[in-house]
This record gives structure tokens, C-alpha cells and sequence, in this order.
């Protein structure tokens, strides 16, 4: 009988007959899963992973933390397993990965132990260069690559599509439709169809429930999104439409990149009552690429940062914009809920003269930027909320916690924007309203005190599905997937720095059944990184993640094989198994086998052995960016 001689099991060996090794018994991994404190959905979830996790015989220590403490442990790599998800359209696919090379999240640390030949510095180059790829095809090859690169590594274990929904009480207000990307509440084209036009509302906030706005900008996304806009916006199915921008041209430049000139919409005034024209967008253009604040650990999370060379106005009053390479998501990066929104001139400090680095617009709390190879920029905060958007900041009302440290809002009061160049809001006030949990939230819909509720974080899958069952006034909505949720798995930190053990984590993952149990049954596992309708998505990433117990339990005996170097230099001999190869390449072993056969190797069936000592960390310590 032809063997697979070279095979192996989790790292314990079905080795030559020639080679020993200690048959001592494996360890069994333990790995650190760090989330955010509060957040009872994800507990629930993280709480089954774990016990799926042990039933392929891998330990898991949980660590809930506050949001700062958690940002900190991903940052600093001081984690094996996170929550993450991808950041929706327009960002997906070439903003979230380039959030990858920027290094100011989990992922930086989790990409840093790739298997041979790939490594994290030549899958960020393949990023850095397919986002410069104007041919279609082959920007397609590219990122088909880049998603295969990450599966076949088993670091960002996709888990299900994130969708965003509303409950809305249709005795009060008609008109929804879903917004085209993650805090995109579109709340203006409501109308009111009975009482009176203040509306309330609990929206999905970046705590889940909603807390704050935030500083004065303010630092919310959905407020952002009501108070602020950009030169274009994101439009259904993906088009990129005009906003403050009327028009604008597009071509290329001798040296390779492109020059796009815009031109202002007619009409538009601030709330303040300051008038929008081509000076007041490059003054917004100055603040925002000001020196440092253009570094990885400010606005250098997205490659719009790195491209954008100059602007300036032209003597039509157009805004002349220039990039660095042909680079297609400039258009579409342009709409982003922040940074390159619009501020009137007269929340600058120093007006509309305002120097962008003695008295930059950037948060006042983040003192003086410093990036290498950049000039220094002073932040000194804005005085006064103020943009071009259909609802304007009238108020909130705030209050500190127990801890003596939290503030919060409890209400914050927003009104329509009666000079609004889009047409004034049918909705004349709308209150953001703070609740202490969940079930409060409910209990607000169901006696009529809240009309509204839009986004993810704010209801539970279950109560969700009990209002639907329920009926009555109170219609639910859900927005096709957005964004995918993703289980992160750093390569950095034993043992999850091991391939086998990172892939027997995502053999052990039952997905479907955590739907089911924790999440109303309301989402569908997802097989990629980004969703099929995102940009280049919409690809096969094979092998799929499938639950295979058994295979979990070989994959979690032991870490991967060291003390012999494999016959040839693959890892489908004894460096370990080949997730695309593992039970699916007989005719390749039996052709391998014959050659050692021909060679006068015997093939030898054996029982699989342990090794005496984990895998030690294949690469010495890396030096992590801070803030």
C-alpha cells in the first residue's frame, strides 16, 4: 500500500522510518481572547467560541476590557483571538487594508508570522501596489491574491455578514431606506405622517449603544454624517455621486498621476451662514493634510493620505487636485464620513486666515502631531459645530458617571437645516437619546417614547426577531450585508504563531450554530474577508472554512514539527499540512512515494508521534508602533 509518507497531523509525524523523535505528550494550547467589556452580544458569542474550543482541546482565557485597554492590547499584540470587522463600503476592499499596513490596529500584529515564501512586508507591498493597478483584470488578480494570501494563513477567520438594521414606528414616520454604508442614517428623507415633527431616535453608535457624540467636531460617525459633507458622496450600488462638488473632470499627468478638478455647488451656505466656494475647500484641504497629521498613526489609515500631492484653486474657483499616482478609490475615498469633510471657515480658530500647523483643527487634546519624515502640527480644536449638511447641532445635555471620569450625553438635540441646498428635512427636531441598556430601548419602543431606532449594537438579534414576530406600528428593516465580521488571529504570540494551531481554531468554529444561538439565526456565515458586493469581492477563496472536529482535535495535538528540516523544503512534508493539499493530493504522495521507493527509501506505516516541546516563536521580537 502507497503511503503518504511525509504527512503530518498537527504537527505530530507520520515520519520516515529512518527519523526519531520523542513521542512525550503534546501540550495543550492556551490562548488569551481579549474583547470589549459591555458588549453582552459579542460575550455571548466569545462564550460559545470557547467552548467549541474546547472540544478540540484548546484552552481559552478571557479578558474583557475597556475600550482603551482593548485598543492598547491589540495595538501592542498582547492578545491570540479579537473581534474585528471589516469597515463596510466605501472603505472595503483598499481602505481596511491599508488600515492593515498603518499599524494602529490587531491586524499589524496579527499578519506579522506568514508562511513562506509570503511574508507581512511583501503582502503589504502587494497592497501598496494594487491599489495603484488602474487595469481592472488585474487589479481583480491582485486582490484575489491579497484574499487568498490571508485565508490560506488563517489570521482573519471570516465569521458572518453584519447588516444594519432599523426598527421604525410606521404609525409616525414613513420613508426608509437603508443607508450605503456602516453609520449611514439617512434620517432626512423620513417623513413625518402623524404628531408632531420631533422625532426621537436610538441610533447604532461606534460604543454599540449610544454614549456621546463625542468632542465639539463632533467625533461620532452618524452625527458626522448629518452635520458635515465631503466633495462627493457614496450612492447605491457603490456610485460615487456629487455632493458639495457639482462636476469634476479627471485625467492624467506626465508623471504618472492624475489631476482631478472639481467643480463647487451653487448655493450652499453653512450653518453658521458662511458661504461655500472653492477657498473654504482648500482651507479644510490644508488642515486636514497639515504635516504629521498625514502619518499612519493620524489620517494615514487610507491611501488617499500617501497620494494627494497638491491643491489649490484655479482662477474658474475650481479646486485643482492632484495625485501622486493613478490611484482609483481617490473618488470614492473622497467620501469617507471623515476626515475630508467640510468645517465653515468660522470654526477655525483664526477664521478663515487659520494657520494648519499653530492652529490645525485637529483635536485640541491631541497636543502637537509629530510623524518622521513630516513638519509638526499644533491642534487647537474648533469653536463651534458647523457644517453644510441637512441637520445642524442645537444642544445636548451631559452628565459624568459613578467612575467620576465617563461623560456621556443623555440627549443631544440636532434641528433641520432650512437652507439646506438638498432640501429642508421633513423632520424639524430629532433627539438622540442615551439608554442604559437594551432592554430599556425596547421598552421606549413599545410604549411610543422612541420612534426610532437605526443601526447594529442597539437591540438584540432576539429582541429584533420578537418585534417582527409582534407586528403592529413597529416595522423592522434590515440593510443588506455591509461589512463582515472577522475573527482575529495573531500570528505574533505563541502558540497561535504556529499555522496549525491558528487553523485548528478555524476547523473548531462552528459558525452556523453560533448564528443561530447568539444571533437571532439572522445573518449567513461568509467565506471571505470582505463582502461579496464590495469592490473586487465578489471571488471564491478555497479551500472554504469548513467545521471538521476531528480534524480541529489533530491540528490542536501538537505545534508544528522543528527538530527535523523538511526532506524537500515544503511545507506538505514534514513541515506540516498543507491547508489546500489535506486530503485532496493522493496521486501527488503516491508519485512522491514511488520516488523514494525508486531511491530505496522503505515506506513505512506508522502511529503518529508527539513532540517533547512546543514550536518556539520562528521570529525574534519586532518593535511595535505607538501613538
Amino acid at each position: 500500500m502507497k503511503l503518504h509518507s511525509a504527512l503530518l497531523l498537527g504537527g505530530c509525524s507520520l515520519l520516515l522510518s529512518s527519523m526519531a523523535v520523542s513521542a512525550a505528550e503534546c501540550p495543550i494550547p492556551t490562548i488569551d481572547f481579549i474583547l470589549v467589556e459591555g458588549d453582552e452580544q459579542k460575550a455571548a458569542v466569545e462564550a460559545e467560541i470557547v467552548s467549541q474550543l474546547a472540544a478540540a482541546g484548546i484552552k481559552v482565557n478571557t479578558r474583557a476590557l475597556s475600550k482603551e485597554d482593548f485598543n492598547a492590547a491589540e495595538k501592542a499584540g498582547e492578545f491570540h483571538l479579537s473581534f474585528s470587522e471589516t469597515w463596510g463600503a466605501p472603505y472595503d476592499p483598499h481602505a481596511y487594508a491599508k488600515g492593515w499596513v498603518a499599524g494602529d490596529e490587531g491586524h499589524f500584529q496579527a499578519l506579522t508570522n506568514l508562511e513562506a515564501p509570503n511574508t507581512k512586508e511583501s503582502l503589504f507591498a502587494d497592497i501598496e501596489a494594487v491599489l495603484t493597478e488602474q487595469d481592472t483584470d488585474a487589479a481583480q488578480e491582485g486582490w484575489t491574491n491579497i484574499f487568498q494570501i490571508v485565508h490560506d494563513n488563517a489570521v482573519m477567520i471570516p465569521m458572518w455578514g453584519k447588516r444594519n438594521p432599523a426598527v421604525v414606528n410606521t404609525a409616525r414616520l414613513a420613508g426608509y431606506r437603508p443607508g450605503y454604508q456602516q453609520f449611514d442614517y439617512p434620517v432626512w428623507d423620513l417623513t413625518v405622517v402623524e404628531g408632531d415633527k420631533t422625532v426621537t431616535i436610538a441610533p447604532g453608535a461606534q460604543s454599540g449603544l449610544f454614549q456621546s457624540i463625542g468632542r465639539l467636531e463632533p467625533n461620532e460617525f452618524f452625527s458626522n454624517n448629518w452635520v458635515y459633507e465631503g466633495l462627493t458622496a457614496y450612492g447605491a450600488n457603490g456610485k460615487v455621486e456629487p455632493a458639495l462638488a457639482s462636476s469634476w473632470t479627471e485625467a492624467p499627468i506626465e508623471d504618472g498621476g492624475a489631476e482631478y478638478v472639481f467643480t463647487m455647488r451653487e448655493g450652499v451656505t453653512f450653518h453658521d451662514g458662511a458661504a461655500w466656494d472653492c477657498s473654504v475647500a482648500k482651507l479644510n484641504f490644508d488642515h486636514v493634510l497639515a504635516g504629521g497629521l498625514r502619518g499612519g498613526d493620524w489620517h494615514g489609515w487610507y491611501g488617499l493620505m500617501d497620494q494627494i500631492d497638491t491643491w489649490e484653486c484655479n482662477e474658474d474657483g475650481q479646486l485643482v487636485v492632484t495625485t501622486k499616482d493613478s490611484y482609483y478609490p481617490f473618488l470614492q475615498e473622497l467620501s469617507f464620513i471623515r476626515p475630508l469633510r467640510m468645517l465653515s471657515p468660522q470654526a477655525f480658530v483664526g477664521g478663515a486666515e487659520s494657520d494648519p500647523y499653530t492652529a490645525n483643527s485637529c483635536h485640541a487634546g491631541w497636543g502637537t502631531v509629530t510623524a518622521d519624515g513630516f513638519d509638526d502640527v499644533i491642534c487647537a480644536g474648533t469653536t463651534a459645530i458647523s457644517g453644510t449638511g441637512p441637520f445642524k447641532f442645537e444642544s445636548r445635555e451631559s452628565l459624568t458617571l459613578d467612575d467620576g471620569e465617563t461623560t456621556v450625553d443623555t440627549e443631544v438635540v440636532f434641528s433641520s437645516f432650512a437652507d439646506y441646498w438638498g432640501g429642508m428635512p421633513d423632520i424639524e427636531t430629532l433627539k438622540v437619546v442615551r439608554y442604559e441598556s437594551s432592554e430599556d430601548v425596547k421598552e421606549a419602543l413599545l410604549n411610543g417614547s422612541l420612534d426610532l431606532v437605526w443601526g447594529s449594537g442597539v437591540l438584540s438579534p432576539d429582541d429584533l426577531t420578537a418585534i417582527e414576530i409582534e407586528g403592529g406600528d413597529l416595522e423592522v428593516y434590515q440593510s443588506d450585508d455591509i461589512q463582515n465580521a472577522i475573527l482575529l488571529v495573531n500570528s505574533l504570540k505563541a502558540p497561535t504563531n504556529d499555522i496549525n494551531v491558528r487553523k485548528a481554531i478555524a476547523a473548531a468554529l462552528d459558525r452556523r450554530k453560533l448564528i443561530d444561538d447568539n444571533l437571532g439565526g439572522l445573518y449567513q456565515p461568509v467565506e471571505n474577508i470582505f463582502p461579496r458586493d464590495s469592490p473586487f469581492g465578489d471571488v471564491d477563496i478555497n479551500p472554504p472554512y469548513e467545521y471538521d472536529l476531528d480534524l480541529a482535535k489533530e491540528l490542536a495535538q501538537c505545534e508544528e514539527e522543528t527538530a527535523d528540516e523538511p526532506v524537500d523544503g515544503t511545507e506538505d512534508t514534514i513541515g506540516g499540512i498543507d491547508w489546500r493539499d489535506h486530503g485532496h493530493d493522493e496521486e501527488e504522495h503516491e508519485e512522491d512515494d514511488h520516488e523514494k521507493e525508486m531511491e530505496g527509501i522503505d515506506i513505512e506505516e506508522s502511529e503518529p508521534t508527539e513532540e517533547s516541546e512546543p514550536t518556539e516563536n520562528r521570529i525574534p521580537a519586532v518593535q511595535l508602533p505607538t501613538i
